[in-house]
């Protein structure tokens, strides 16, 4: 931000823009050795139950992928800001998770592949089923802009080695990301949003999840987005998501979330290798924070969905829109 629109700005409203800022020069002064302790000291290893990455059956007690859920789950507070100045709107938008995301290994067994043709049609019943259901919460995990677009390469790619490849239907945005639920109305079909969840099948489950004889794996494995390659940990910093709600370990700057696999063992060479990305997610999701408070305008007469994220206005295609 300039300073000319720095000083147009009252105190409280500089204390935020600065906040950031602030907290992006920690996240760059983190020690990938010391966030490695914390998680060794903790201990963890994935035992791909796939909870991490499905829908959330609060009904079903008898649910495995549901049994460590959190009952008092809560969906990230969501501000109006319609009529909020520009440096006002990221603060009461700092990127949360809420849900599940993948973790898992990665599986040669790729039988079933995202394409297009499948995911519209598993998009129109999954919006329908998973939001007019008491009892289901669909997978939702934070993927930012190139995140989508590499998911979207990534899934062109797993289409070319099977019998069914279209090269004339690459891969949508919308058939790996939609909008943030959070600010739209009860049918998804109006409001206005912050930031890309991962898409979702008519389960609710992340499309990338695949599941043989109770073990999960995910497809996009190798290319997945950073909140899953570090799951279940997060930085105590501000600005940062915490998915899962609230913590249930601690150790120095990092955060343990549910999930069952916590506690178990973890070799040196894997704790090091998640602090490094953990520590990369860290500063990439406080640069995002920082481009979507700067890109930010107020929404026009703009009708459907409005998604913000750090490269402006979208629609849940994500085309840009022009204001």
């Amino acid at each position: 931000m300039k300073d000319a629109e720095m000083n147009e700005l009252s105190d409280s409203e500089q204390e935020e823009v600065q906040s950031l800022e602030a907290e992006l020069a920690r996240a760059k002064s983190l020690s990938v050795k010391s966030l490695a302790d914390a998680i060794e000291s903790i201990g963890f290893e994935c035992t791909r139950c796939g909870a991490c990455c499905t829908a959330h059956h609060s009904g079903e007690n008898n649910d495995e992928k549901t049994e460590n859920a959190h009952e008092d789950e809560t969906e990230p507070a969501h501000t109006q800001i319609n009529n909020r100045s520009k440096t006002e709107a990221p603060a009461a938008t700092a990127p949360t998770e809420n849900g599940r995301v993948s973790h898992n290994n990665g599986s040669d067994d790729q039988t079933r592949t995202v394409s297009n043709q499948d995911n519209k049609a598993n998009t129109d019943v999954a919006m329908e089923s998973v939001s007019t259901s008491t009892s289901t919460e669909p997978h939702t995990a934070t993927v930012f802009p190139d995140e989508v677009r590499e998911l979207q390469a990534t899934a062109d790619n797993m289409r070319d080695g099977t019998a069914d490849t279209d090269a004339h239907s690459p891969t949508e945005w919308r058939d790996v990301a939609r909008p943030m639920p959070y600010g739209l109305d009860d049918e998804n079909s109006t409001g206005t949003t912050f930031e890309w969840a991962l898409q979702t099948d008519a389960c609710g489950d992340c499309v990338f999840y695949e599941e043989a004889d109770g073990v999960g794996s995910c497809q996009a494995h190798d290319n997945r987005p950073l909140i899953c390659a570090t799951y279940p940990f997060s930085v105590a910093l501000g600005g940062t998501s915490q998915p899962m709600g609230e913590a249930v370990d601690t150790a120095g700057m990092v955060r343990a979330h549910e999930c069952e696999g916590l506690g178990r063992d973890i070799t040196r060479e894997a704790a090091e290798e998640l602090a490094a990305t953990l520590r990369t997610r860290a500063i990439r999701e406080l640069e995002e924070a920082i481009s979507l408070r700067d890109a930010y305008e107020p929404p026009g007469n703009t009708d459907g969905i409005v998604v913000h994220d750090s490269e402006g206005a979208k629609r849940p295609d994500g085309t840009a829109i022009d204001n």
